[in-house]
Parts: structure tokens; C-alpha cells; sequence
């Protein structure tokens, strides 16, 4: 019987964690609070949204939100900085997608959470 606690079977390339246990210290704490900023602008939000759905191009966002072209753009060039979202080339288009599967989860939850409060739909695990 060992005293060691039970920890998480470590990630690898060919096996990524969905969860694993952390320790919130000062740094860690400050990094999710600038994820949770990025997603607190309604327009940023729907186009995280739009991209949990899978890779799109501005075209495509541009078409689902009701926002003009520049302005998504701009809210795009702030998700890249940030580093939720990536981008690909695809002959003249650019592809945008987000950065993980952790982030696609966190939009889900937080919009089907809302979903929740506004509808009265009964709460769960």
C-alpha cells in the first residue's frame, strides 16, 4: 500500500487528459481570468460559439453574427493574440478554429448554463 496520493494517468500526445487536478495559484489564476475576460464581449462569445460548432472561415462567421465584417475581424485578431483561437491557410482563405478541447466545453457549458437560467430548465451535474 503506498502513501503516495492517486494521481491522474499522465497526458500524452497519443492520450490527452480531459481533466486533470491543479493546484489555482497566482499564475494560474491570472491566466483563466483572461480567458473568462475574452469571453465576456457578447460578439466574441457567439463567434467562440460558432467556432465550438468546428473550423470556419470570416466569410462564414461574418454571415452568423450581426455584426459587420471589420468587426469581427477585429474581434478575431483579439482571440488569435490571445491564443484561443488558431488559424490555417487554405488556398485564400483563412480558417479560424479554437485552440482546444477544454475551450470548446467551456462556450458549451457557458451558453447551455445561460440556457439554464433564462429558460428555468431544471440544473444537473
Amino acid at each position: 500500500m503506498s502513501s503516495q496520493p492517486e494521481r491522474a494517468p499522465k497526458a500524452t500526445p497519443e492520450k490527452p487528459s480531459l481533466v486533470h487536478p491543479v493546484i489555482p495559484g497566482p499564475e494560474l489564476l491570472d491566466t483563466a481570468a483572461a480567458t473568462l475576460r475574452m469571453l465576456a464581449e457578447p460578439t466574441r462569445l457567439h463567434l467562440l460559439w460558432q467556432l465550438s460548432e468546428g473550423p470556419k472561415t470570416v466569410t462564414e462567421l461574418t454571415a452568423a453574427a450581426t455584426v459587420p465584417r471589420t468587426v469581427v475581424s477585429q474581434h478575431l485578431a483579439k482571440l488569435r493574440l490571445s491564443g484561443l483561437v488558431d488559424t490555417r491557410k487554405d488556398g485564400r482563405h483563412v480558417i479560424y478554429s479554437l485552440h482546444d478541447g477544454h475551450l470548446v466545453r467551456l462556450i458549451r457549458e457557458t451558453i447551455n448554463h445561460s440556457d439554464h437560467r433564462i429558460t428555468g430548465e431544471p440544473t444537473h451535474d
